[in-house]
């Protein structure tokens, strides 16, 4: 049976895919930042599919001490899905933050995180293969500014976001080149329309459809060998303009090596 990794499992569309996932006989690696939130969720799932793993991801240094304390304890890794993240507003009340390295907090936590931890996991996953990275992003899009990646200027929660998750994008876009013929493929997806989750006060999709769009990335044979696209819910669609742009992905790429090296 696969083993999935689940980063902000503890919580909403995280949450739902440990319990589905683990429903269809998978063992799912429970991230989560709360020690408390880990255990209830654990609790939840079934005896023996399930383990948990804290890290804070708006610390560079979290994440690679949680890659290194998968890659120590996990033989295998079939399935990463970058899913933690935060909203618009929260945490801040949509007023700029800056993570424990320094970092813009939404850019940090939404994309650099995953980011790092893919690259740290990438041997494992290849050891694996076939092997799928699946990274949560969303529809609200905006081209990253790298003049100002970091939004000194002109910040707003919003664009922040739009800005992180489109980095997903493009990370996404990029890593399926890079990995082309090694057996792990990379898909990226808008999972629903303002689900029922703790960054989201006016919900306007079930979390269920989250999950069954989720999970289809995460499982479905008929999407086995696809990698390198975008959906929104369960149908392939095109991301903004700048996520096919070969100069873009190359830049976000260097930034992202040089931000988070030794």
């Amino acid at each position: 049976m696969p083993v999935i990794l689940i980063t902000g499992a503890t919580d909403g569309l995280g949450r739902g895919l440990a319990a589905r996932a683990a429903a269809d006989g998978a063992t799912v690696l429970v991230h989560g930042r709360d020690p408390q939130r880990i255990e209830q969720t654990l609790a939840q799932l079934p005896a023996g599919r399930a383990r948990g793993y804290r890290a804070d991801l708006s610390s560079l240094g979290e994440v690679l001490r949680l890659a290194a304390e998968l890659l120590e304890r996990e033989a295998r890794l079939d399935v990463l899905v970058n899913n933690a993240g935060i909203g618009t507003d929260v945490p801040g009340g949509g007023e700029r933050m800056e993570s424990a390295d320094g970092h813009e907090l939404r850019f940090a936590v939404n994309y650099l995180a995953g980011y790092l931890l893919t690259r740290e996991l990438l041997p494992l996953l290849e050891r694996s293969a076939p092997a799928r990275v699946v990274n949560v992003a969303s529809a609200g899009q905006m081209p990253i500014d790298f003049d100002d990646v970091m939004l000194e200027h002109g910040y707003s929660g919003v664009r922040a976001y739009c800005q992180s998750k489109l980095a997903q994008i493009l990370f996404t876009f990029d890593l399926a080149e890079r990995l082309d013929g090694s057996g792990v493929t990379t898909t990226a997806l808008h999972p629903a329309t303002y689900m029922p989750t703790k960054i989201v006060s006016s919900p306007a999709s079930s979390l269920e459809q989250g999950v069954e769009a989720t999970m289809r990335l995460i499982a479905d044979p008929e999407l086995a060998a696809v990698s390198g696209r975008y959906f929104d819910g369960r149908s392939e669609e095109r991301a903004h303009p700048q996520a096919y742009d070969p100069e873009a992905r190359a830049r976000l790429r260097e930034l992202s090596e040089r931000l988070t090296a030794p």
